[in-house]
């Protein structure tokens, strides 16, 4: 009787679960038994490793073969244990030592021929295994980059399991060619990417930055620019109000342009959920720049907040993570759908229940809200000629709810754009690298602040700590104060008022909100004209 175990990583959402993989042979009819709540995919691995095995040049035990999953609690899918469940049953059969794979986490596809292919979800699973005190695992070559970003872990690439056994047994290592011609795309690599994810998804990685989409193509909309400017400054959620072709979606997309790039930890929180969502280009294992997450307003709510069948799948909410979600025609979106953000508006993360089982993907993500006034979208242009009933005017704008409406920091009318603006006569605007720069030093002023705190920017910030320790000039909440006693606030536009007050101090480089900033905090956030240029703090 022959026994051996390997370890492998099954997935929950984000989160991995270290799985040991048992392979135990015993005289008998030969049959190969997987048990340990696998999936369909996970069953069919035992063909696949048995012909992996004998192409590769070692013989298959002809006995009776049982392969454990442990814990046996926890669902287990995917092709990711193919690797590992190989390198137990070879253990058993004794082809390779089984105390060298007894520690060693594998993670990867196998093919019929041997070859070992890519999976998704590497990073995260390596950094299950590097928690749970592991410090050796196998990851197919194409994967290595994106494996080793976890620290402290020695990272083994192969590209077959011919070189996974000579490297067990001490072997030459042999080299293996490409089956393709050269210059052919690899077919290997279509295991990285979902069939559909990509480009279509709104989402721009490392690999596509925000090259040529700067600020200073925006003509005009100086108010607009402005709220661009402190959203970015405090992550502070925005709602872009006007008529067609004003620029609400050009100034959306140059928003993560003008955001810092991504610190290590989050860089790594955002690899992570993008490595499992099957969206990671190939390549560029690390994403240093915000994501930009655009889906259409036909999308579900299982597309917005996760789901699916079986284990929820990350949705737009958590593929924006520490980036920008924008939703273009809000008003478009099913009600329903769009109410489901306001958990994770609030609280950074999204819990998804489903029979399968309860996933936490994280979401603290930039909204951006695009709606037209009315269905025809010329109810607020002079002379435009707008045919829309008032009940259907007042019907269109309900559709974004007061509850949804009251997590919006700042509302900013984008007016059409002058003639004089469009052809260039008042010059351009400043580019996204200036106002960057004043990102940059706003948010750095925040981090020192905040330094002794799990918290990082201002819309982080709960309200209670802002009313007690870390207070505004004496009187600057006057005017707040009112609109809260009038009704034009609640208590959560309080909170939020304050915290937009404190990223404009921090733009303008003062040590504490005044009643200016304050005041510009009000007017952004209601509308109302609070007798303040809008663009106090900004520089020529």
């Amino acid at each position: 009787m022959g026994f051996a175990r390997a370890c492998s990583v099954a997935l929950v959402g984000v989160d991995g679960v270290v799985v040991e993989v048992q392979a135990d042979l015993e005289p008998g009819v030969a049959a190969f038994t997987l048990v340990g709540l696998p999936d369909k995919t996970l069953v069919e691995s035992r063909d696949r490793v048995r012909a992996a095995v004998v192409n590769s040049g070692a013989a298959w035990p002809q006995k009776k073969l049982t392969v454990g999953l442990s814990p046996a609690s926890v669902p287990k899918s995917g092709a990711g244990f193919d690797l590992a469940v190989a390198a137990a049953v070879l253990g058993a059969a004794e082809v390779v030592d089984p105390g060298v794979i007894a520690d060693l986490v594998l993670i990867g596809e196998l093919g019929l021929d041997g070859r070992v292919r890519p999976v998704r979800g590497v990073l995260p699973a390596v950094l299950a295994a590097a928690e749970a005190g592991y410090r050796q695992v196998v990851v197919p070559q194409q994967c290595a980059a994106e494996a080793t970003l976890v620290p402290d872990v020695s990272v083994l690439g192969v590209r077959s399991l011919r070189q996974l056994i000579a490297v067990l047994t001490d072997g030459a290592v042999p080299e293996e060619e490409p089956p393709d011609p050269p210059g052919r795309p690899d077919p290997i690599l279509a295991g990285l990417v979902l069939p559909g994810a990509g480009l279509g998804t709104g989402i721009v990685g490392a690999a596509g930055g925000w090259d040529g989409m700067d600020l200073a193509d925006v003509a005009g909309q100086r108010p607009a620019r402005r709220g661009l400017e402190v959203a970015a400054a405090g992550g502070h959620h925005l709602l872009l109000s006007g008529p067609p072709g004003a620029g609400k979606t050009l100034l959306a997309e140059r928003l993560p342009g003008i955001m810092p790039p991504l610190t290590r930890q989050e860089s790594l929180e955002v690899t992570a959920v993008h490595s499992v969502a099957g969206i990671l280009p190939p390549g560029e294992p690390l994403v240093t720049v915000p994501p930009y997450c655009a889906p259409h307003h036909s999308a579900t709510m299982q597309a917005l907040v996760g789901g699916g069948s079986g284990l929820p799948r990350p949705g737009a909410v958590s593929l924006a993570h520490k980036g920008v979600l924008f939703l273009d025609e809000a008003p478009e979106f099913r009600p329903q759908v769009l109410d489901a953000l306001r958990q994770p508006l609030e609280s950074g993360h999204i819990v998804v229940a489903r029979a399968a089982g309860v996933v936490r993907l994280p979401a603290r993500f930039l909204m951006v809200l695009a709606a037209n006034p009315c269905p025809c979208g010329r109810h607020t242009l002079h002379g435009a000629g707008c045919d829309c009933a008032p009940s259907s005017i007042r019907r269109y704008q309900a559709r974004l709810s007061g509850p949804l409406l009251d997590r919006v920091d700042l509302r900013i009318e984008v007016e059409p754009v002058s003639r004089s603006d469009l052809l260039g006569h008042g010059g351009r605007g400043e580019s996204s690298a200036t106002v960057a720069e004043r990102v940059a030093l706003a948010r750095a002023r925040a981090a020192h602040r905040l330094d002794d705190t799990p918290w990082r920017i201002n819309s982080e910030v709960p309200g209670r700590e802002l009313r007690t320790r870390w207070q505004p000039d004496p009187g600057a909440l006057a005017q707040a104060e009112r609109d809260l006693e009038r009704g034009v606030l609640t208590a959560r536009g309080l909170d939020r008022v304050l915290r937009v007050a404190w990223t404009v101090a921090d733009l303008a480089g003062r040590g504490r909100p005044s009643a200016l900033d304050v005041a510009v905090a009000l007017e952004l956030r209601t509308g109302i004209a609070r007798g303040v240029p809008l663009m106090t703090g900004e520089r020529s």
